[in-house]
């Protein structure tokens, strides 16, 4: 899934659900987008939909998926805005941030 909806977003939950709710939203969204319910003229646009739902399901119905997912979705969300630019506008922010941390110690070389 390329797009910025998070799979939270397309089972339509909160990052807190639990297993209960994510099997519940699935369940609800896929007697409604599911390509045997929908009409002729729809299948192919409902067979997307529920391949993406599909796909949110089983990630978020595995534990490890889900915790692999949530990594991630919280690493995006932290990355600075300056990552997102030209290439030369981050490797400027990356060398200027990267000794950052640094102190008067840590540069003694004994």
């Amino acid at each position: 899934m390329a797009s910025t909806t998070s799979l939270y977003e397309v089972l339509g939950l909160s990052i807190g659900a639990n297993g209960h709710e994510i099997k519940a939203a699935y369940r609800k969204l896929a007697r409604v987008c599911h390509p045997d319910v929908v009409a002729f003229e729809q299948k192919e646009i409902s067979a997307n939909e529920f391949m993406k739902i599909h796909a949110a399901y089983s990630t978020l119905s595995d534990p490890h998926k889900r915790a692999n997912y949530d990594k991630d979705l919280f690493n995006r969300s932290r990355r600075p805005f300056a990552y997102s630019a030209s290439p030369a506008a981050a490797a400027s922010a990356m060398s200027s941030s990267r000794f950052s941390s640094r102190s008067w110690e840590t540069d003694q070389c004994w």
